[in-house]
């Protein structure tokens, strides 16, 4: 495949195919497969002219970006090794090269390291007995329910489904697997269970500015049922989920994906004056969450700009504005 005039390593074309269908899901996993893709293009790379290496890793870099919108880990995890070869100032190629594979290695193990950190400061949070709600599949969030109940803390965990593409059966059986008490309930019955729940962990897939959460549609109603019935609401995320975009007002894009993940081409073919609205994600307002749980401690949603300030400063000029954007202002 050729992009800007450029080779696209085979590899590199199937690890964003992955993403984008979401055989590679949860936004660490693709945090780290994106990072783990510039290295392999790099790798890759067969010419001597450091500036055409430079032009040929940027179309590489935009290629793989372009698979999911929504999540911000995507991007992030990239610009993270893209900025260490420019500050790295490289004199060839190969010194290009080992400064690229060597920033997707660093991220990768950050990346790792900080669900274990997360996991450590979410269990804290939990409370013997305590009756938990989750909602689709987060590695960051479960780490952090296994943590608790090896430590005796949890008493039993309702999960939700997730539909359409039922990501709650994944949690549902790796909690198991660790001897937790699972429930797993359809998303309908949300309202009905949460009386029962004291504390909510869910992941994310971006966080704004502003403290809005960005995961998985449906997160939103289980937060605003949780404050209704007085149960907290914890978001375990790594910090480079947090979007730099939103601090100049950008939107966060909310990914649309085919209809057929709802219901077949039949019934559409049956029904053609039925239109199929299949949004990934929703936004959970900071006032339905009572702390992020980060590698760099738990914070309140409404500390999220501080976050950013620190990680980015000032925040990169953006001019796409996708489709299905979520005013979060």
């Amino acid at each position: 495949m050729e992009i800007a005039g450029y080779r696209v390593p085979l590899e590199v074309v199937r690890i964003r195919e992955d993403i984008k269908t979401m055989k590679i899901r949860g936004a660490g996993n693709i945090a780290r497969h994106g990072a783990q893709a510039i290295a392999i293009a790099a790798e890759k790379y067969s010419g001597k002219d450091l500036e055409d290496f430079k032009k040929y890793l940027k179309a590489v870099a935009d290629y793989v970006k372009s698979a999911r919108p929504t999540a911000v880990s995507l991007p992030n995890s990239i610009s993270y090794v893209m900025s260490r070869l420019e500050k790295g100032r490289p004199s060839s190629v190969e010194e290009a090269v080992e400064v690229v594979t060597r920033a997707a290695r660093e991220f990768i193990a950050y990346s790792e390291n900080a669900v274990k950190v997360i996991a450590q400061l979410g269990a804290k949070r939990i409370e013997r007995g305590d009756t938990l709600m989750t909602h689709c599949h987060s590695r960051a969030s479960v780490e952090v329910i296994i943590t608790a109940h090896r430590q005796g803390k949890v008493g039993r965990v309702y999960v939700k489904e997730t539909r359409p593409a039922l990501q709650g059966l994944i949690t549902a059986a790796e909690l198991a697997r660790e001897g937790v008490e699972v429930v797993l309930i359809p998303d309908s019955a949300v309202r009905y269970y949460m009386k029962r729940v004291d504390k909510v962990v869910v992941g994310a897939d971006a966080v704004a500015a502003n403290g809005a959460v960005i995961n998985k549609i449906g997160t939103s109603l289980v937060a605003l049922a949780a404050k209704e019935a007085r149960a907290r609401v914890y978001v375990a995320s790594e910090t480079y989920k947090f979007s730099p975009y939103t601090i100049i007002g950008e939107l966060v894009p909310i990914e649309v994906r085919e209809p057929t993940e709802i219901v077949d081409f039949a019934w559409l073919a049956e029904n053609p004056g039925v239109e199929v609205f299949n949004p990934v994600f929703d936004a959970t307002p900071p006032e339905y969450v009572d702390a992020i749980i980060t590698e760099k401690g738990v914070i309140p949603p409404q500390s999220a700009m501080l976050i950013l300030v620190e990680e980015y400063g000032v925040a990169p000029t953006s001019t796409e504005h996708l489709a299905h954007a979520v005013d979060l202002e």
